[in-house]
């Protein structure tokens, strides 16, 4: 059985969770603490969505994830963009990602980058940074770094609303990975 974080406990910190039906019987702060790292540093989405429990499937938790995120303000959804670092960025250099990203750029190989292959990110993330003021968002895990590349090309000319709604498309797709893995860990 889950029990909640203690009060001096972080909830970001990912408790070993056995099955979705442990979640559907979880307190808040359990919930929280199992799910909250599914929304880069955005813990909110999980505690917010635990009222809606029980959940039928993996599927039907992702899409009620989703959902309130979705429903969240346009400043909450776009902190929450922000939360995600720059690909092969500053963050990723000096080793300061969260386990989750490093592996999931490691997937992509932008942790073993070339000085040409990492300008060319440096320059890409600087202009899309420049443009809508936030971080390019891909599902690294579904992606290779000259598909990475590609896409951070392709959206460039995009409007900004395009832009946060691709943005929130991936989140939902990392999301997705990152729920996958945990309930597969069981």
């Amino acid at each position: 059985m889950l029990t909640g974080a203690g009060q001096g406990d972080s909830l970001s910190v990912v408790q070993p969770m056995p099955a979705l039906s442990d979640l559907n019987q979880a307190d808040r702060a359990a919930f929280t603490a199992a799910l909250g790292h599914l929304f880069e540093h955005s813990p909110w989405v999980a505690e917010e969505t635990w009222a809606k429990r029980p959940y039928a499937s993996a599927e039907a938790l992702h899409a009620a994830l989703c959902a309130t995120m979705r429903a969240a303000p346009m400043e909450r959804q776009l902190a929450l963009i922000l939360a995600h670092p720059d690909l092969a960025g500053r963050l990723a250099q000096q080793k300061k990602l969260t386990a989750e990203s490093t592996r999931e750029q490691a997937s992509a190989g932008l942790d073993h980058l070339n000085d040409a292959e990492l300008a060319e990110f440096t320059r890409n993330n600087n202009a899309y940074r420049t443009k809508f003021g936030f971080p390019f968002i891909i599902c690294a895990r579904l992606n290779a770094k000259a598909a990475i590349l590609a896409a951070m090309q392709a959206r460039l000319p995009n409007s900004p609303v395009a832009e946060h709604a691709a943005a929130l498309g991936e989140v939902e797709k990392i999301a997705w990975l990152r729920l996958s893995d945990l309930l597969k860990a069981v």
